[in-house]
């Protein structure tokens, strides 16, 4: 099983480097947990939210490595190289990734990237001055909830 878990681990990034939203989503079980430093999620909101972030990076580079599996847990490390569509800024973010898995699916999937870092790239000196305050933490989970619920709402309008 440890095989079959790192070729999910590998599938789930190779996708995100196609920009491949809905092979991502299918990486999960339904009743998956995701969390990050701005989003918590569970169920079929993390299959819209990699369909969001692939639809708006356009220009996304992804790299994976130390990707490690066993029966029931894995890990790895990928960075995201795009340009933030809310400023235009070029971000590069380093990411940590730990996984639970059950029938070759995951279960858990936990992000950790420092987000004071990632703001200060994406929102420029704003983001660099108040990164690490919870005012902007919040408001910049708060937006990205809001984008993740207008997405959504707008992908089932056009489902028939």
């Amino acid at each position: 099983m440890s095989g079959s878990n790192i070729e999910t681990i590998r599938r789930l990034y190779t996708a995100l480097g196609r920009r491949d939203g809905e092979a991502m989503a299918a990486c999960y079980a339904p009743d998956a947990r995701f969390e990050d430093p701005v989003f918590s999620l569970q169920g079929g909101a993390i299959g819209d939210m990699w369909r969001m972030l692939c639809t708006r990076g356009k220009d996304l580079a992804v790299e994976a490595s130390g990707i490690e599996a066993d029966a029931a847990t894995g890990r790895a490390n990928w960075v995201a190289t795009y340009t933030f569509s809310g400023s235009g800024r070029r971000v590069v973010n380093r990411v940590n990734a730990r996984f639970a898995f059950r029938d070759g699916l995951i279960v858990n999937h936990v992000d950790t990237f420092d987000l004071w870092r990632w703001a200060a790239q994406a929102l420029g000196p704003a983001g660099l001055l108040l990164g690490w305050t919870p005012l902007l933490r919040n408001k910049i989970r708060a937006q990205a909830a809001q984008s993740l619920a207008k997405f959504g709402a707008e992908a089932r309008a056009r489902q028939p």
